[in-house]
């Protein structure tokens, strides 16, 4: 491949994962550098006001005031002019929704990651367990609601009629766990309901799986070895993701090989139904009785040094910078 693309990395963002997406870019940033690609940086919550110095793009604190309504002044930019890509950084909405994807197509810049839709489809929990289901995908029961829909007395029977305790309540467009809590019987109901809507106006209600937490990380026509992942908490959580020694990663999972295929083969069907592009990480949990249940698709994973994606790509031999280079290639 030409070594000297010019490539625009989006960082940062208005989401609740601004912060981990500043994670994910410095990485990003510093393979793509190794890799000889000019590199330009670009914070869409900042709009015209842009750091000059690379390290402000990953400070912990902001540089600048950020909102919304900066990312048309961002994407008006003149850099966009000459990008021969824009690698996607972003995590969270207003950044793998389809919300930028959108505003590129727009503008007819190549970008790493599913396109408009299959990004949009695939942040929307509710419609992504219609689809899922709608392709034979197993996935946990659910149902889902909107803000003042129901009361927290009517869901709790819900929950006991079509589900049975515990369940998981959960806002419909967040990620990394944000918003997600675990009632184990009708009295934390309406606590986790408290959450979840300062974050979502619908929410997810759904039965709580017992078992192990696996995923498989999709790139192109390829599923990669599935990793099985031992989190301190009863499930993967925000904590567990993001803090050092606060989960044990296993590539290739300790399963049966044929579990292990039967689920790369899923994660590849609901990657293709749902015209994801490029790559994406699919989350599972596997029942003692070894019956697997997709629970999301992820098409801007994580790309820390606590990521899942690398860990898969090393367990075959390849790179952080080998990775970067192979997102690369399939976008373009």
């Amino acid at each position: 491949m030409q070594s000297n693309l010019r490539i625009i990395l989006l960082v940062g963002g208005t989401s609740t994962e601004r912060y981990i997406s500043k994670l994910s870019s410095k990485s990003i940033y510093n393979a793509l550098n190794t890799l000889g690609h000019e590199v330009i940086l670009l914070d869409p919550a900042y709009g015209d006001n842009q750091p000059t110095e690379p390290e402000k793009f990953f400070d912990e604190k902001d540089f600048a005031e950020i909102s919304n309504s900066n990312y048309i002044k961002c994407f008006n930019r003149k850099e966009f002019d000459s990008a021969d890509l824009v690698f996607i950084g972003l995590h969270g909405k207003w950044g793998e929704d389809g919300t930028v994807q959108a505003i590129l197509d727009l503008k007819g810049v190549k970008y790493t990651g599913s396109k408009t839709l299959a990004s949009a489809v695939t942040m929307d929990k509710i419609l992504s367990k219609i689809l899922f289901d709608k392709f034979n995908i197993p996935t946990p029961r659910w149902f889902s609601f909107n803000n003042c829909e129901m009361s927290s007395e009517e869901i709790s029977d819900k929950i006991e009629k079509e589900l049975s305790y515990p369940a998981i309540i959960k806002p419909n467009d967040q990620g990394s766990t944000v918003g997600l809590s675990i009632c184990r019987n009708k009295n934390d109901v309406k606590l986790a309901l408290s959450v979840a809507k300062d974050y979502s106006e619908k929410i997810l209600v759904e039965e709580f799986i017992p078992g192990r937490e696996l995923t498989v990380g999709v790139l192109g026509e390829d599923a990669l070895p599935v990793l099985e992942i031992k989190p301190k908490h009863e499930i993967y959580d925000y904590e567990c993701k993001y803090t050092s020694g606060m989960s044990e990663y296993i590539v290739p999972a300790d399963i049966p090989e044929n579990i292990a295929k039967e689920l790369q083969r899923a994660s590849l069907i609901a990657f293709k139904e749902l015209e994801c592009e490029g790559y994406a990480r699919i989350d599972f949990r596997l029942s003692p009785e070894n019956k697997f249940y997709l629970l999301e698709i992820n098409t801007l994973p994580g790309m820390t040094s606590l990521s899942l994606v690398p860990k898969m790509a090393k367990a075959v031999g390849m790179s952080f910078e080998q990775l970067i280079e192979r997102i690369i290639e399939l976008s373009l």
